[in-house]
C-alpha cells in the first residue's frame, strides 16, 4: 500500500496508529544499532501519542492527513523534549524547547512522531561521516555511505523505520541520500516550507523537505508542511498549489549534456535507459545546454562558508552547549575558519561579493533553459557513493554536490527518484523546475514511477 492508503486504514480501524508504530519500533531494535539511522527514539512519546490517536478515531472524532504516520526528523530540526544536536557534541545535551513549524503542521495533521535522525554534523558533509554519534550506513548498499547530510533520514525511510522523514537541503542534502539510498527525496522551492526552527547551515541556500518511499508519501507531507508562516519572511504568501494532472505525453523534459559530461559512465548509462523508456511513452525529450556548470561548485561552497560562519557565532559555549571551534570536527572547522576569512571586510569583494554575483549569473541561466521545458532530468549524484571509512580529499567530496547545488543557488524545486542500480547500488534520477513549479515535478515522479 502507499502512505495515503495506509492512513484511510488507520481512519478506517483497518489498522491501528499502534500497531503501525509497533511495527516500525520493532524494525528500530532489529536494524539500527548496525545502520545508526536515527540517534533518539522516544518510544513512550510515540505510544502516548499513537494510543491518543486511536482514541479519537474509536470516538468518531475527526482526524488529521497525517492519521497515524511515523514520522523521523532530522536531528536540525527543532521538536519539542528532542534532543536537537545536530549531531555534534557541542549540543549533545540540548532540549528542543519548542516546536519547529514543520513540526506543528505534522503534529496537527496527527503525525507521530519518533525519532531524531542522524546527519553530518552541522549539515556539513554529503556522507553522513561527520556525525559526532558516528556514522550511518546505507541499507541499500551495505558498506557504502547513505549520502548526506540527511543521510540518517534516507536510510530510516530506506530500512522501514518510518513512513516519511524530514531532511534538511542545502546543496543536496535531501537528494543526495535519496539517491544513495534508493528512496524518494524532495527539495521544495525556495519559500515554500518555513525554515523556522531550522538550525541553518546556509539560510539563504536551506530548504526543509521530505523523503519517503513513494511519491503519495512526499506529496502528502509537502501539502502538510508547505505555505505561509508569518514566522519566517521568506515563506511564499498564501497555500502551495501541488495538484498538476499531467501525463507522460505531455510534458516535455530538458537533457543537459554538461550535466552527463561530469558523469561517471555507469550512472550515465543508468539515466539514458530510463530517459530512453520515458521518451518511448510519448515524453518529448530536448537536449539543452548549461554554461555555467564549472562556477556552480565554488559559488555554493563561498556562501555557503560565510553563511555557515556566521549561523555558528550563538555557539560560544553561553547559551547553547559548548563553544562549537572547542569540540566540533575538522569539516565543521574547515567552514568556519573559511568563512571567517572570507568575511573579512578588505577581502569580502574579492570572494563573497563575486559569489553571489556568479549566483545571479546562474540563477538566470537555469531559468532560461526552463522556460521552454517542463521538468530538467538528470543524474541526482555523478558517482556512487564510496565505502565507509574510505579517505576522500574535501574537493572529492565536495564533487558529490555538482549537480544538485544548482537548485539551490536558483531557488528552483528539485527531487531525486530511483533510476535503477549498478551492481545493487541504487542510481537517482534529478527533476527540477522552474520556480513553483513544485506541483509538475510531482506528476513526473508519478507518471515516471509508474513505469517501474
Amino acid at each position: 500500500m502507499d502512505i495515503v492508503e495506509k492512513v484511510e486504514m488507520v481512519k478506517n480501524h483497518d489498522v491501528t496508529a499502534l500497531e503501525n508504530l509497533e511495527g516500525f519500533l520493532k524494525m528500530v531494535e532489529a536494524r539500527n544499532e548496525d545502520i545508526n539511522a536515527f540517534i533518539e527514539i522516544n518510544t513512550d512519546e510515540a505510544i502516548r501519542r499513537a494510543e491518543e490517536i486511536d482514541s479519537r478515531i474509536k470516538r468518531g472524532e475527526k482526524t488529521g492527513r497525517l492519521a497515524g504516520l511515523v514520522i523521523g526528523v532530522k536531528s536540525n530540526i527543532n521538536v519539542q523534549d528532542f534532543t536537537v544536536s545536530a549531531a555534534s557534541k557541542t549540543l549533545e545535551n540540548y532540549r528542543g524547547s519548542y516546536d519547529a513549524t514543520v513540526i506543528k503542521r505534522m503534529k496537527q495533521e496527527d503525525a507521530v512522531i519518533i525519532g531524531m535522525t542522524n546527519m553530518d554534523e552541522f549539515a556539513a558533509g554529503s556522507s553522513t561521516e561527520t556525525s559526532f554519534f558516528g556514522p550511518t550506513d546505507n541499507p541499500a548498499a551495505p558498506g557504502r555511505i547513505p549520502g548526506g547530510s540527511s543521510g540518517g533520514s534516507a536510510a530510516a525511510v530506506a530500512a522501514e523505520m518510518c513512513d516519511i522523514a524530514l531532511g534538511s537541503d542545502t546543496g543536496g542534502s535531501i537528494r543526495n541520500p535519496a539517491s544513495h539510498c534508493g528512496v524518494m527525496g524532495f527539495k521544495p522551492t525556495y519559500g515554500l516550507v518555513s525554515r523556522q526552527g531550522l538550525l541553518d547551515l546556509a539560510m539563504s541556500l536551506d530548504q526543509i523537505g521530505p523523503l519517503a518511499a513513494d511519491v503519495s508519501g512526499i506529496k502528502l507531507a509537502l501539502e502538510v508542511i508547505s505555505g505561509h508562516d508569518p514566522a519566517d519572511p521568506t515563506t511564499i504568501d498564501g497555500a502551495a498549489d501541488l495538484e498538476a494532472d499531467l501525463k507522460l505525453d505531455e510534458m516535455k523534459f530538458g537533457v543537459v549534456k554538461e550535466f552527463f559530461e561530469v558523469t561517471d559512465d555507469s550512472i550515465d548509462r543508468i539515466i539514458q535507459d530510463k530517459l530512453g523508456v520515458i521518451e518511448d511513452e510519448g515524453a518529448e525529450i530536448v537536449e539543452l545546454e548549461f554554461s555555467h556548470i564549472d562556477l556552480c561548485l565554488p559559488t555554493y561552497y563561498l556562501i555557503n562558508y560565510v553563511e555557515f560562519f556566521s549561523a555558528t557565532r550563538k555557539y560560544d559555549g553561553r547559551k547553547y552547549g559548548h563553544r562549537i571551534e572547542d569540540v566540533c570536527g575538522p569539516e565543521v572547522l574547515r567552514r568556519i575558519h573559511m568563512g571567517s576569512y572570507i568575511s573579512q571586510k578588505e577581502l569580502s569583494g574579492r570572494y563573497y561579493k563575486r559569489a553571489l554575483q556568479a549566483r545571479s549569473l546562474i540563477r538566470r541561466e537555469i531559468q532560461r533553459i526552463l522556460r521552454d521545458v517542463d521538468v530538467i532530468l538528470g543524474p541526482t549524484v555523478p558517482k556512487l557513493p564510496h565505502s565507509l571509512g574510505e579517505e576522500l580529499e574535501p574537493m572529492e567530496m565536495y564533487a558529490y554536490d555538482v549537480l544538485t547545488v544548482i537548485a539551490n543557488l536558483a531557488g528552483i524545486p528539485a527531487a531525486s527518484m530511483m533510476a535503477g542500480t549498478v551492481k545493487g547500488v541504487p542510481v537517482g534520477l534529478q527533476l527540477q523546475a522552474k520556480p513553483g513549479d513544485d506541483a509538475r515535478i510531482l506528476a513526473a515522479m508519478r507518471e515516471i514511477s509508474e513505469l517501474n
